[in-house]
Parts: structure tokens; sequence; C-alpha cells
């Protein structure tokens, strides 16, 4: 046999054990898929549920603790109140700026806002307000509790008996694999991963006052003017009357948009930032309280705060719109509209102002001279912390970090330095 009907010979044996292994491979396949069952793994979330008289009795102080995950922070006389969030707030003497001092830890599950007037301390406990008595900080006592002042996190929201009502305090996973039919050669349409939950749950998901009130921060929920406290909810705005402090009282739940985030008083005024919104209240009549302004942006968080002339908003990317704004605006506030002025910022969180000048939490801290809106100057730049908030407030920087508390000496523009780390 010549070499050329060999060669012919070979290939046509290679090209028929080719084609039958590959007949082979697609009769495997399809007959597997026709034979076996495709599984897929995923996870079944379900809420886990805490009766709320047992969630009340659980509000109490103990000794001070370690900071793990920071939140809100609010300021009183000399006392420093900080947010562990879902957990409680952190106690903190402030006596000595240079050296603060963990005095002690309230333990309020589900909290994440703070607010006070007078001795009076109110905490969300997940659908409860709280009323604390804060007349010693470091031994707290219960005054009263609201019910259902925050109803969408209430399993039971037209009641007011605590007995009656379950809140979702956390969530179970476990692993469960199951099997899906295939009419396909590919086994690779499976369905992809569902989670489920009981019920149809929801998955897990600075103007400085003085006397009866403190100061909270650019990303607060509670805001306090004379006797009557404000809490933004994702759409109503409840006004709570505090003229007897120890004893809130609801007086209406008022719907003002979607997507709410933070609230900011000055000047008799209600600044409301959302996520594609800063609008302005009035407060003239403060039960009622009327929409002056209402000023659109691209969908961001928003944090704002104001002076008596210019609101100042950050808008950052990190929100459920996955944009990429990341900018600071000012609006004039005799004119609102269109912001006034427009900087592009990394990744801009809450911020403050005090004078001249404004403060922004923008990868570390930014300082700014803002005597002159259409042109701010960068006078101080502090890098390495991932800041969340920050309030400005008679010569002192408190920085909200990931990783504690940082106070900062700005009474010296030209000097602005460290003055304390409280750390985890």
């Amino acid at each position: 046999m010549s070499a050329s009907v060999n060669t012919v010979y070979m290939k046509r044996n290679i090209s028929a054990v080719l084609a039958t292994t590959g007949l082979l491979l697609v009769s495997f396949l399809f007959s597997s898929c026709l034979k076996d069952t495709c599984r897929h793994t995923y996870k079944i979330m379900t809420p886990v549920y805490k009766k709320l008289t047992d969630l009340r009795a659980a509000v109490k102080s103990t000794a001070a603790t370690t900071i793990v995950n920071t939140g809100k922070l609010y300021l009183k006389d000399n006392w420093i109140f900080l947010n562990e969030q879902n957990k409680g707030i952190h106690v903190i003497d402030n006596s000595n700026p240079a050296h603060p001092v963990k005095a002690a830890f309230i333990n309020i599950p589900g909290n994440i806002d703070i607010a006070v007037t007078q001795n009076t301390l109110y905490a969300d406990l997940y659908c409860d307000l709280a009323a604390i008595d804060i007349t010693d900080p470091r031994h707290i006592t219960v005054s009263s509790f609201l019910t259902n002042t925050f109803p969408d996190k209430s399993s039971n929201p037209t009641t007011g008996n605590p007995d009656s009502i379950n809140v979702i305090t956390d969530w179970a996973s476990r692993d469960t694999t199951v099997s899906c039919d295939q009419n396909l050669i590919s086994c690779g349409t499976c369905p992809s991963p569902v989670f489920y939950s009981a019920n149809n749950s929801p998955a897990p998901s600075s103007s400085a006052t003085s006397g009866k009130s403190g100061v909270a921060g650019s990303t607060a929920r509670f805001a306090t003017v004379g006797v009557y406290m404000y809490a933004v909810t994702t759409s109503n705005l409840n006004v709570i009357d505090l003229y007897e402090p120890s004893n809130p009282s609801l007086i209406q739940r008022k719907n003002i948009g979607w997507n709410i985030e933070t609230i900011f008083p000055h000047n008799n005024k209600l600044y409301i930032g959302a996520g594609s919104s800063m609008s302005v209240y009035d407060l003239q009549n403060p039960i009622d309280p009327q929409q002056l302004s209402w000023s659109g942006h691209w969908c961001s968080g928003d944090p704002v705060v104001a002076d008596d002339n210019y609101a100042y908003v950050t808008l950052h990317n990190e929100n459920i719109c996955h944009n990429t704004v990341n900018e600071l605006e000012i609006y004039d506030l005799n004119s609102p509209g269109n912001p006034l002025s427009t900087y592009f910022l990394t990744s801009p969180q809450g911020l403050s102002k005090d004078g001249n000048l404004l403060f922004i939490c923008d990868n570390g801290l930014k300082i700014y001279d803002a005597s002159d809106v259409h042109g701010i100057k960068l006078i101080k730049q502090i890098d390495g912390i991932q800041t969340s908030d920050v309030i400005a407030s008679n010569g002192i920087a408190y920085l909200v970090a990931k990783d504690g508390l940082y106070q900062y000496d700005y009474s010296d523009s030209k000097n602005i330095h460290l003055l304390s780390k409280l750390s985890k």
C-alpha cells in the first residue's frame, strides 16, 4: 500500500474515531440531562423576630465597651454620644478633649439615631422611640417609649401593645439544594439564586444650638427645635411634641416624598436631604412644617447643612443608583433652584460648617475656606482615615471614622492639628 493511501486511510480512521467520540459525548450529555436532575444550591433567608417587650427590657446602662461599628454622633455639653450601629450608644466624657474617656455604654437594640433635649436623650429602638433620662449619663433610666413611631420596622404597626409587636432583629440563612429537570443538552440553565423570607418581609439591607439641645451631625435623621422633635423616615416627617420631655407624643406623620435620608435644622427651618432632592421646610407653624423650596439633583446620597445664606449639599455615589456623581453643591437660599456653585470631589460623606470654614468627609477630611462660595479654597487635607461624618463646633472638629472618633483643633485655621483619637 502506497504512502499516500496509508495517509488517507489513517486520516479516515482518525476522523471516524473523532466522529464516534463526538457522538458518544453528545449522547452522554443529552442522556444525562434527560435522566439526571440538575442540582442547584442557594440560600434561604428567614427573619429572626423578637418581642418588642423583650427589646425594651434590654435598654440599660452597661460598662464602657469596644467601639466596633461607628454610626451617628451627638454632642451635648461635655458629653459625646456615639452610636454603635444597631447596638446602642457609647457615652464619652469629653471634659478634656485631648483625653476623652469612654464612661459607659447604653444598650439599645436596633439604635441608629440620637437627639437630646434638656436631660432626656431620644433614641430609636427599632419601631419605638425611647425617652431616656441622662441626668447621669453613666447610669440612665428609661422614662417612656413612644410605640410604633417608625411603623415600617414593626410587624404590627396598628397596635400600641408591645406584647403584640414582633420586630425583625436579624436574618438567619441556610443552604438549600434543589433539583431542576432539564430538557436541554446544557445543564447550565438552572435558576439563579433566590432569597426567600417569611411574610414577604423586607431583606436586611452643623448648626450649634445652646441650652436645651445639643448638636447633631449632617447624617442625622432626628432634629430638635424648641419643644418639638422632627424625625424623618424614608418617606415621612414625624412631628413629635417634647413639651413634657420625658413623655413625648406624636403629633402627625407627614408624607414628604421618598428616599429621605437626612434632616438639618437652622434658623427655624428644616433642610431635608433625599436621594434625589434637597428641600427646605418652614417652621412658622411648628406642628405642621410647610415646604418652601425643592431642588432636584442626581440620585445620590445627600447630607446637607446650612448657614444664614447658603445650603451645602454633598452628593456621593454609594447608593442604589450606582452613578458616578461625587460633588459639593452650594445653593443660594434667597434664590433656590439650581446650585449656585458645584465642586467635584472623590467620595464625599458628611459635612459641617462653622464661620467661613467648611468641613467635608471625603476620603479623610478636607477643610475649606468658604468665605467666597464661588471659589472655595482647600486649606487643609487629612488623609488616611475612612470617615463618615463631622461636627465642627467651638474650635473642635469631631470626626467619625471607621476606626473610632478623632478630634481636631481648628481654633487657628493655620495650625489645624489632632487633639485626640478614641480608637476601638
